[in-house]
């Protein structure tokens, strides 16, 4: 049986400040008209939190009955390892779901806001999608697309209306930076992926546009956030401290352009999601201020 820290290294810690960050910038979104809401943003944290573990646990369920996952570089696989049995790996992905609901539920009977029943089902069939059923939507070089929408729109603006009641055009902004940061994790995993991802025909993103255009790509992703958090300053003056995060963005792009690969990108994965909380944590101090 798997021992409790290789369950904690199957959830991929490292991803994890995809699903905090959205919730700092929605809030400092809600905080800069007045309406930020502590408990609010602590449940819609808590959702963010248990999506993240249960799409990762997904993931290595999916990937690995597939045999996608087979002499991978990076975070231990549990069920392409052998460390737990398929089965267990799906329960505690359904596990982590059922938090997320329970706690969305929560969030959505305090706020009366009904219809995000809806917006919920979607992310978790999203979720699911992204590499489980019989055409992974992961696996056509969509991953970016559905990481956008729900780990960025979804996560950001979901957050902000939940505390405020509407969204507002900083909150947007945000949004869309979050989301290519969100983007620029699954890009960099997936560049680190490409050789055995076309051996087993995962069409990623990285795969269909390769090496180069990827690389190229990653650079955009993780530096346009930096001037979109930087134009919330005509809203919030003090936006201007995600300027601060130009350079540690800079190094990342730099060292991923420079052709870093294989097990040289587990690093820049994790400094990219550091990138991301650290950007999170900044504006959203920015807009509350």
């Amino acid at each position: 049986m798997a021992t409790a820290s290789e369950w904690l290294a199957g959830a991929r810690p490292r991803t994890l400040p995809a699903a905090v960050a959205p919730v700092l910038v929605g809030t400092g979104a809600a905080a800069q008209v007045d309406a930020a809401h502590a408990g609010h943003a602590l449940l819609a944290a808590g959702v963010g939190l248990a999506l993240q573990v249960a799409v990762n646990f997904a993931n290595d369920y999916s990937d690995g009955v597939r045999g996608t996952d087979v002499d991978r570089v990076g975070p231990l696989r549990l069920t392409a390892s052998g460390t737990a049995p398929p089965h267990q790996v799906r329960n505690a992905a359904f596990l982590a779901f059922a938090v997320a609901c329970a706690l969305g539920m929560w969030l959505i009977v305090l706020t009366s806001a009904w219809w995000l029943i809806a917006v919920g089902v979607l992310c978790v069939v999203g979720a699911w999608t992204y590499t489980g059923g019989k055409r992974p939507y992961g696996y056509l070089g969509l991953g970016e697309v559905g990481v956008f929408v729900f780990f960025g729109l979804v996560a950001v603006l979901g957050t902000t209306y939940t505390q405020a009641g509407y969204v507002t055009w900083p909150a947007v902004l945000g949004a869309v930076a979050i989301g290519l940061l969100a983007c620029a994790l699954l890009m960099v995993n997936n560049l680190r992926d490409v050789p055995t991802d076309v051996l087993a025909g995962k069409r990623t993103l990285a795969v269909r546009i390769g090496d180069h255009r990827a690389r190229r790509l990653y650079a955009v992703m993780v530096l346009l956030p930096i001037l979109l958090g930087a134009l919330c300053a005509f809203a919030a003056p003090w936006s201007l401290l995600v300027l601060l995060l130009l350079a540690p963005a800079a190094i990342l792009a730099a060292g991923v352009l420079a052709g870093a690969r294989g097990i040289a990108l587990v690093p820049v994965l994790g400094g990219t999601g550091l990138l991301e909380l650290a950007f999170g944590m900044l504006l959203g101090l920015g807009l509350a201020l």
